[in-house]
């Protein structure tokens, strides 16, 4: 059912929409608490900033994704493509994909970014295509383990584990597209 389909569904929607923000929330708060009782979390203002600007734009993405269609499978698809990017990116910020935080090396991991959202928007955000934009994506994230093997380091596990969330959001588009209904 979609979210605009009668009062039922508004109110459906308006607890996901509680839920989403109330997480992003809980997130933000967990480093602020944790610094209360341990001397390993030492965040700074900026570091909050950027952590709460990347939980602003993971939440408000999926949100859109919400809008555009009715179908859960869709929305389950954007889901987990939002929280591969987000994840992605917490990664190289925190403690970098490759080497540090610093290394130059973990750029090319903005290119996978850049694949999903590029080809996205290509795409216009159809189910069918995005399908094969997130199955570009997982490539690219797989090209981009094997460059990280030639600058010495193995990520087989991390690399895996990213070529499977966007394996499993293309899936999931894949399945969405074959409901054209919902969409």
């Amino acid at each position: 059912m979609a979210v605009t389909a009668g009062n039922g569904g508004a109110r459906h929607g308006m607890r996901w929409r509680v839920a989403i923000w109330g997480l992003a929330a809980l997130m933000l708060l967990t480093p602020l608490v944790a610094m209360r009782f341990t001397h390993g979390v030492n965040w700074d203002a900026t570091d909050f900033l950027v952590f709460g600007a990347m939980l602003a734009v993971a939440g408000s993405t999926f949100e859109l994704a919400t809008r555009i269609s009715g179908s859960g499978t869709y929305r389950a698809g954007a889901g987990v493509a939002v929280a591969a990017a987000f994840l992605l990116v917490w990664v190289n910020l925190a403690v970098g994909f490759i080497g540090d935080e610093g290394d130059p090396a973990n750029l090319m991991f903005g290119g996978v970014l850049a694949v999903a959202v590029i080809g996205g928007a290509i795409v216009q955000f159809r189910p069918g295509g995005m399908a094969r934009v997130l199955a570009a994506t997982a490539l690219a994230q797989a090209l981009a383990g094997v460059a990280a093997v030639g600058e010495g380091v193995v990520l087989l596990v991390p690399t895996g584990f990213f070529v499977a969330l966007w394996l499993v959001s293309a899936a999931l588009f894949r399945r969405a597209a074959q409901d054209p209904s919902r969409v």
